[in-house]
């Protein structure tokens, strides 16, 4: 059985169980972490760092976590609103005058968060390098026609959530949704996760391994090899390049899991819950309950990164689930996190 580190309370050892097998069967490296109430019962990782399996997953080894990164970056709106800085039923226009072109003039905020907008993609052809120029980017998609009547159905916007939802914090705050996540949450929370990932941290970053069958699916903009460089690293995207581990993203979501306190107040956290869409996703095809910036099921809420990262939160078990990897996987990639999360259950209702 791989061998794995860290600390585990003994209620939660399936967690440690699993996470073994799975570095025995199809992970390279990965860490798990688990809170409840607000502090770590489970911090865990194991196997290496690289493809060849000659670097251990140290403590603090990092890796991208392609759209769990989006969890952060809904957290930074609902940041804003419970300050009373941002509202989330205000028009996208009202923060950002030039959104309003193309018919986009009854876009709420909270369609972006919902992925309800309008605007899943790019009119056009586009490049992993055009990301990098964020005026160019939020230019583009500010002049650009909604793809149905905002609010009415749900696509979900893979890269371009990132960009909308992080342009109307730069409009409100002065600063790069990265900017703001570190010095308003990450910060505050001591938390190693990074939207724009500073050169010092790079010695301790993972590189992401691609699927067996290739570096991304056919269709797909951005593929694993993508991330490996210093451009990716050094850019804000934020749905899709934030680097962190498994206790990094937990601790930073055990916040809503906890009912707020830290950053957000209780009533705050609920809002959450405000449904935006239940139906089925015109992009992803299949059923789908979205909130603010995440997907509901009961009282649960979640969100995963292509290939397998995967963070799930109770808030009735107070209970915050995160499992980030090196190895993706194309088809049921979300198995892997999904057994740690039943693993935490049997745990935490022991």
């Amino acid at each position: 059985m791989a061998d794995i580190r860290g600390r585990c309370e003994n209620r939660f050892s399936k967690v440690g169980e699993v996470l073994a097998a799975s570095l025995d069967t199809d992970d390279v490296g990965a860490s798990v972490a688990v809170f409840v109430d607000g502090e770590p019962v489970v911090d865990l990782w194991g196997g290496y760092a690289d493809r060849a399996r000659t670097v251990a997953w140290d403590r603090d080894t990092i890796t991208n976590v392609w759209s769990t990164t989006k969890t952060m970056t809904a957290l930074c709106a609902l940041v804003l609103a419970d300050r009373g800085d941002l509202d989330l039923d205000a028009p996208v226009a009202a923060y950002w005058p030039e959104f309003a072109a193309a018919g986009k003039e009854t876009v709420l905020v909270r369609h972006l968060l919902g992925h309800t907008a309008g605007l899943p993609d790019f009119d056009g052809p586009i490049t992993v390098a055009d990301l990098f120029d964020w005026p160019a980017v939020t230019a583009r998609l500010a002049a650009q026609a909604p793809r149905w009547e905002p609010g009415t159905q749900a696509g979900y916007h893979s890269v371009t959530f990132g960009f909308l939802v992080g342009e109307v914090v730069r409009r409100v705050t002065g600063r790069s949704l990265g900017t703001f996540f570190a010095e308003e949450v990450a910060g505050p929370l001591g938390a190693d996760f990074h939207i724009g990932l500073p050169e010092e941290h790079d010695h301790r970053v993972a590189p992401l391994i691609a699927d067996p069958r290739g570096d991304k699916p056919p269709g797909f903009l951005i593929g694993v090899s993508d991330s490996h460089t210093e451009a990716w690293r050094r850019a804000e995207l934020p749905a899709v390049n934030g680097f962190g581990n498994a206790r990094s993203v937990a601790a930073v979501q055990s916040v809503l899991a906890c009912g707020g306190g830290r950053l957000v107040s209780k009533a705050g956290a609920e809002r959450v819950f405000d449904e935006q869409f239940h139906g089925v996703d015109t992009i992803l095809g299949v059923p789908m309950r979205y909130g603010l910036g995440y997907r509901l099921e009961n009282r649960t809420f979640s969100w995963g990164g292509w290939g397998g990262s995967v963070v799930f939160v109770d808030v009735d078990q107070r209970m915050a689930v995160a499992y980030v990897m090196n190895q993706t996987l194309w088809d049921n990639g979300y198995a892997r996190g999904l057994n740690l999360v039943f693993a935490a259950y049997d745990g935490v209702m022991a």
